[in-house]
């Protein structure tokens, strides 16, 4: 019985909502009610495959920018250029 106390008190620590923020962006620490009930799980806002392209797709762009002008770089200041001996196939 002291453990059911001891995890009530735990669960149900909350935080002070503090009126400059809106309640979406407040975090929650509590999982149960005074009584006991469970909480209903939080809204999960889905993102989908749109989501996922729209982080890829900058993401690889960005890095295939940086690449070539790396690249560029490289061989303007001589720093790498590939020899003609390592395009013989003889």
């Amino acid at each position: 019985m002291a453990i059911l106390r001891l995890s009530r008190l735990i669960t149900q620590s909350k935080t002070v909502p503090r009126p400059d923020v809106p309640v979406s962006l407040t975090k929650r620490t509590a999982t149960t009610t005074p009584t006991g009930a469970i909480l209903p799980e939080p809204e999960k806002t889905p993102f989908g495959i749109f989501g996922i392209v729209c982080a890829v797709v900058p993401g690889l762009l960005i890095g295939a920018a940086i690449s070539k002008n790396i690249a560029n770089f490289l061989e303007e200041n001589e720093l790498f250029v590939p020899s003609d001996d390592d395009d013989d196939d003889d």
